[in-house]
């Protein structure tokens, strides 16, 4: 059994955690196998999504506990660091896909693993789960991405009092502050999968090109993002999933999209 795994669902890609006994944490070999795993996503074009999900323990259970803090030490130090060139933290939270990412979250995602769902396209949650910002409980600071995308997701406020508390948040009021995409009772994966089937079906240029705008909804200008939405336009104008979409509509059946 490999650390982090990947399986083929027509295409959907399911990545999934596999080191439950340390609760999912990243260290360095982790962070290069999601990395990898990433990797092989975006060099595929059979692959259009990905779920990523984790292999839980009970009675507790947890999505991602994070940065393995037993090697933070060392990575201080100039150890193995549990990051890679081109994702950052887990090989993951700076890597720039082309392609979306569901998050399925069953429990606990706290502190890196919070951070790892922030950098997903959609959340996709268990009604168990919980989600917490806590490393100033040990003097350490949401450094992959949490101090400025969990504002992004639910407001300055409610983004505060998680950062300066370390508190978690159910999975209730991380559906209504909108950092939960959908809710379900059971298994998220199944629901993340389904979603992301959705998604693999719509046109891959479409749905790269309006990732790359709303990526940048809260960071850029609104001349930048006037120039992003045109450029968006332009990639599509032309195409031959354009001519297909557009052609679908028209005789009222469904596409067959190409990437082109």
């Amino acid at each position: 059994m490999s650390i982090v795994e990947l399986e083929r669902h027509g295409a959907v890609a399911v990545v999934t955690l596999n080191r439950p006994e340390v609760r999912n944490a990243f260290d360095g070999p982790m962070a290069r196998a999601l990395g990898a795993a990433i990797d092989e996503v975006e060099a595929d074009p059979g692959l259009r999504a990905a779920v990523l999900t984790a292999t839980i323990t009970e009675p507790r259970p947890v999505f991602c506990a994070g940065h393995d803090l037993r090697t933070i030490e060392d990575e201080f130090a100039g150890g193995d660091q549990a990051m890679t060139e081109r994702g950052g933290f887990a090989g993951f939270v700076t890597y720039r896909r082309t392609k979306p990412v569901v998050a399925a979250v069953d429990g606990l995602a706290t502190s890196g693993g919070l951070e790892i769902v922030l950098a997903c396209d959609l959340v996709v949650a268990s009604r168990r789960s919980s989600f917490a910002l806590a490393e100033v409980r040990w003097n350490l600071v949401a450094g992959a991405g949490g101090l400025f995308r969990l504002p992004w997701a639910v407001g300055r406020a409610a983004a505060m009092d998680m950062l300066l508390t370390g508190d978690a948040i159910d999975a209730e009021r991380a559906h209504q502050l909108g950092l939960v995409s959908a809710l379900v009772d059971t298994d998220p994966t199944a629901a993340a999968l389904a979603r992301a089937e959705r998604i693999a079906g719509n046109g891959p240029l479409a749905v790269s090109a309006s990732m790359r705008v709303c990526d940048r909804a809260f960071s850029d200008s609104e001349a930048e993002l006037w120039a992003a939405n045109d450029a968006a336009l332009e990639s599509i104008a032309g195409s031959e999933d354009l001519e297909a979409g557009l052609a679908a509509f028209a005789g009222r059946s469904t596409p067959t999209f190409l990437g082109r």
